[in-house]
C-alpha cells in the first residue's frame, strides 16, 4: 500500500527527522500558494516556513567544484539547511547529483513547485 503524501496526518519523519520537517514545509508552501509563481516566491515562502520551524539555513551558499584535484569553479545552492541538506527549487535533475557530490553533503531535496502537485524527491549519496 502506498503512502498518501497529501494527508496531513502522514509522518514525514519516517526516514529522517530533518528532511521530514523540510518536506512538510514544502508541502505547506505548495498547498497554500499552488503552482504558477516564479522560483523566488516559493523560496521566500519556504524560508518563512523554515524560520517558523526554527531551522537554520543559508541561501545561495557557494561550493567549490574540483576536477582532478584542481579547483575549476563554484556553484550556489538555493538553500543549505542545518549544514546537512541541500534544497534546490525547480533544479534540473541532471544537475542535482553533481551539486551533492561537489558539496560533500549526503542528503538533498529536489523540489518542484511548478506542477499542480508539489513534487519532492529525496536524494541520498553514500558518505
Amino acid at each position: 500500500m502506498s503512502k498518501d503524501y497529501s494527508d496531513k496526518k502522514y509522518d514525514y519523519n519516517d526516514r529522517d527527522p530533518l528532511t521530514g520537517k523540510i518536506i512538510a514545509a514544502c508541502y505547506q508552501v505548495h498547498n497554500e500558494l499552488g503552482p504558477g509563481f516564479v522560483e523566488r516566491i516559493y523560496l521566500a515562502a519556504l524560508k518563512a516556513a523554515l524560520k517558523k520551524l526554527e531551522l537554520n539555513y543559508q541561501e545561495e551558499k557557494e561550493f567549490l567544484v574540483s576536477f582532478q584535484g584542481e579547483k575549476i569553479g563554484k556553484f550556489r545552492a538555493d538553500l543549505v539547511i542545518e549544514d546537512k541538506v541541500i534544497v534546490e527549487l525547480k533544479a534540473l535533475e541532471g544537475r542535482v547529483p553533481k551539486i551533492f557530490e561537489s558539496s560533500g553533503l549526503n542528503v538533498g531535496l529536489l523540489v518542484n513547485f511548478g506542477n499542480p502537485r508539489c513534487e519532492i524527491r529525496r536524494l541520498m549519496t553514500s558518505p
